[in-house]
C-alpha cells in the first residue's frame, strides 16, 4: 500500500457556517461543496440552498465538512459519537508568532504560543466545531 495524501473529513452542523469561520480566521478558499440535494456539486454556496458538505483548501492543505446527518451515514462508526475529536490536526506554519497573535485579538480560543522541548514554537485553537487545531513552527536556536 502506498499513501498519497491524508485530508481530514470534519463532522459539523452547519458546513456554511464551517467554511466561513475557516475562510476568515485561516485563509482557506472553498473549492468545492454538494447541496443537501445531493445532485451535483457547486464551486460556490447558494443564499436559498443548504449544504451537506464542502472542500477546501490552503496552500497544500485540504479539509472537507460533512454535515452531521450524512457523515454518520458514512462513516457508520461515527455513529453514536459526539462532534470533536480526540485529536488535535497538527499543521507547520511559517509566521506563527503574527498568526498567534491574530487569533488571540480575534478572540478565539487558543493557548499560550510556547517553545517545546522538541524545538517548535506551537499553539493550539480549539474551533468552532469543537475540533483542536495545532500550528507550530521550528524555533529559532539561540
Amino acid at each position: 500500500m502506498k499513501i498519497t495524501k491524508l485530508t481530514p473529513n470534519f463532522e459539523v452542523t452547519d458546513v456554511k457556517k464551517s467554511v466561513a469561520y475557516y475562510e476568515e480566521n485561516f485563509g482557506f478558499k472553498l473549492i468545492m461543496t454538494v447541496p443537501i440535494t445531493q445532485d451535483g456539486i457547486e464551486q460556490t454556496f447558494a443564499e436559498d440552498k443548504e449544504y451537506v458538505y464542502a472542500m477546501m483548501q490552503k496552500d497544500n492543505v485540504e479539509i472537507f465538512f460533512q454535515r452531521t446527518d450524512t457523515f454518520k451515514e458514512d462513516v457508520v462508526f461515527a455513529q453514536g459519537l459526539p462532534i470533536g475529536a480526540s485529536v488535535s490536526f497538527y499543521m507547520d506554519i511559517e509566521g506563527i508568532k503574527e498568526f498567534h497573535q491574530q487569533m488571540k485579538v480575534k478572540n478565539l480560543q487558543v493557548t499560550d504560543l510556547k517553545k517545546t522541548w522538541y524545538g517548535m514554537q506551537e499553539f493550539y485553537l480549539k474551533d468552532i466545531n469543537g475540533y483542536i487545531l495545532g500550528f507550530a513552527e521550528k524555533a529559532e536556536q539561540q
